[in-house]
């Protein structure tokens, strides 16, 4: 039986935050060999940052990333280290693994499939590197492999998949198995995704069970550089099984999972598979034979391990993952971009709610897992909470949420706003606007002759409103030196349905990935459930009451979202129909038919010609969103996920054709 303590951590590390990344790699290889371990594997590209865009291309950027891992040599001694970064050679860019061991750079591993799809554009800035080559480079007095190599270390075989290499049917570890390989290092930067959790544990697991090999699996943490999400939860599989998971969405620099693997037992299993056929032959792979003293460990192996945290079994656990995965997020974006506080213009609707309850939560929740101490210490800049004495303290000096109300507004939605405000515990305004709209439409009106009536100007009217709110929201930030969060969701993007410099006022947009009907149903789960550990918010209820409505027409002309666009649940329909799975008018006529069949045809055609006018209509909108966050295959970001032309033909023939389906 020969037993080796292996780990793999989870890092929140930040583009060209040099002295960062290097202090917690450092606590990171400082705290394995504390605890004895011999294996550790990091992240993809953990010494520069996973999102360093096009600044790869800066040659500074590889040589100070070589630099730190140099630096962090002395830190390696009694392990056998994987450490990303990007590598530069032969006029080329790769993303790399530098494998040190005791302290010694043994081998350089470049990764050979990269992701370029969704949010993932690797092959702009690297090359793949090809299957089977290796070359060789002096590092001082030394030679050191690169390329397509396996490492022997003292007996025994370390191998490499680098993230995408796993997720893909020719992954490597099929012919690194044959070669005999003990452990398999996964060194990832896998963005979360709702369901994506169980994608990873069955590529690990079952790594594990059909190569015969303890699998390693470490991913990045943390809103590493704004848009995408990194939820951590670190993996170690051995005989087909998780013996080793870490927490996911943790507010802490780092997280390690430890375990101990039986290396004779994979060994002997692999022995006994009769469909195992090794390679034999040099010809077949390269390996890097080191000298590396094991040391000696009594039994036993670890078990099968449970989740390290119970939400993860919850029966809503993507409303579990959607509050946690916003709240890291926002917590990370305001710590890294060192803002004071959040402000939000809150209306007493489902969206601005929403975000003033993620913002409240990203403290609650940090608070829950660092305990005020780690708080105050993350966001240290901020002089005013080191008096606060308690996560409410805290919550209140850096949430301002603002009513801005104008002669359409109701009792209703006041009565709302202020009561989740009160609730959630930030502190909460409450002005009118109705003085700047009169003025903005006595200048106008004055200059153009302008006799103002809803019957002729009606968008004219609702927009003026919903824009005179944005220069005092901003104002107010500007004075907390706040982020300003922007409410608008992904179904409203979808249609246009937002008031450019109104409701999209704001430097981050954290509902930009979602739909609004989950959103719905996420505040109802908020009100009666909530998070696990936090609990329910009862004054939900009091928004979950009121219709959607922008009331921004007079109050007897009735004013509901769903009646200027359509029911939410069928816009969701009709936007993953359209823009996910890229179906034609026609095809979503079709969809839309078979999930809602009491409509009349009349009104299915009308939902879905409105739907596709209003999207071709509004691409300009969604290039100008605040920055949002990825949550999934649905998302409408231009930038990184979702691309449109901004002018086009609007689908003008195959609406037309909708005409004569019946």
């Amino acid at each position: 039986m020969k037993l080796v303590k292996v780990a793999a951590s989870v890092i929140n590390q930040t583009p060209f935050d040099w002295s960062g990344n290097h202090e917690r790699i450092r606590s990171v290889l400082r705290n394995a060999r504390q605890q004895n371990i011999s294996v550790l594997c990091l992240p993809e590209l953990a010494i520069s940052g996973y999102g360093c865009e096009d600044a790869f291309y800066m040659p500074h950027l590889a040589a100070r990333s070589w630099q730190m891992l140099s630096d962090l040599l002395p830190e390696c001694k009694g392990l056998v280290v994987s450490l990303g970064l990007p590598f530069f050679h032969r006029g080329a860019l790769f993303n790399a693994i530098a494998v040190v061991a005791d302290g010694k750079i043994v081998a350089i591993v470049p990764k050979k499939l990269l992701a370029g799809d969704g949010v993932h554009y690797e092959p702009r800035w690297f090359k793949p590197w090809p299957s089977g080559v290796i070359e060789t480079i002096e590092i001082g007095d030394d030679k050191v492999v690169v390329g397509d190599v396996y490492v022997n270390c003292g007996g025994i075989k370390i191998g490499f998949e680098i993230c995408e290499e796993a997720w893909v049917a020719n992954r490597p570890g099929a012919t690194l198995a044959r070669l005999g390989v003990d452990i398999m290092m996964n060194p990832s930067a896998s963005h979360f995704a709702f369901g994506k959790r169980q994608i990873r544990e069955r590529f690990v697991a079952e790594g594990s069970r059909a190569f015969n090999v303890a699998y390693l699996y470490a991913n990045l943490l943390g809103n590493e550089s704004g848009r995408i999400i990194f939820d951590g939860g670190a993996m170690i599989a051995s005989e087909g099984k998780i013996v080793g998971r870490g927490p996911r969405f943790g507010y802490q620099d780092f997280i390690t999972t430890i375990a101990v693997v039986d290396i004779d037992l994979n060994r002997m299993n692999r022995a006994r598979s009769g469909s195992f056929q090794p390679l034999i032959g040099e010809e077949t792979g390269h390996s890097v034979d080191i000298d590396f003293d094991w040391p000696e460990i009594d039994g036993p192996a670890s078990s099968e391990a449970e989740f390290a945290d119970g939400w993860e079994l919850a029966a809503e656990l993507k409303a579990e993952e959607f509050t946690r995965a916003v709240a890291l997020g926002l917590f990370d974006f305001l710590r890294k971009s060192r803002l004071h506080g959040f402000t939000i213009s809150i209306s007493g609707g489902v969206d601005s709610a929403a975000v003033t309850a993620l913002a409240a939560m990203s403290i609650k929740l940090a608070d829950s897992q660092i305990g005020m101490s780690g708080v105050k210490e993350r966001l240290g800049y901020i002089a005013k909470i080191h008096n606060c004495h308690s996560v409410s303290d805290v919550v209140r000096s850096l949430i301002s949420c603002a009513y801005q109300s104008t002669n359409n507004s109701s009792d209703l939605t006041e009565d709302a706003a202020k009561s989740v405000s009160e609730a959630l515990g930030v502190e909460f305004y409450d002005w009118t606007v109705d003085e700047l709209t009169e003025t903005y439409k006595s200048i106008v009106g004055r200059a153009t002759s302008t006799e103002w009536d809803w019957k002729t100007h009606d968008t004219t009217l609702q927009n003026i409103q919903a824009r005179a709110r944005g220069p005092s929201i901003w104002m107010l930030a500007n004075l907390k030196n706040h982020l300003l969060l922007a409410t608008s969701n992904r179904s409203e993007a979808a249609v246009g349905y937002a008031t450019m410099d109104g409701d999209t006022c704001g430097g981050l947009s954290p509902l930009a990935g979602i739909d609004k009907a989950y959103l719905r149903r996420w505040l109802v789960w908020l009100e009666k459930t909530g998070p696990s550990g936090l609990g329910p918010v009862p004054a939900m209820a009091k928004v979950n009451q009121i219709p959607p409505t922008a009331e921004l027409r007079p109050a007897a002309m009735h004013q509901t979202d769903e009646a200027d666009l359509m029911p939410y649940d069928v816009l969701d329909l009709i936007e993953r129909a359209a823009i996910r799975d890229k179906k034609s008018p026609r095809e979503v006529y079709s969809t839309v038919t078979g999930k809602f069949p009491g409509a009349t045809s009349e009104q299915r055609k009308l939902w879905v010609k409105r739907f596709f006018m209003l999207w071709c209509r509004n691409q300009w909108k969604r290039e100008r969103y605040a920055p949002g966050f990825h949550l999934d295959d649905e998302s409408l970001d231009p930038k990184t996920w979702c691309r449109f032309p901004i002018l086009s033909g609007g689908f003008l023939e195959e609406l037309q054709q909708l005409d004569g389906v019946k």
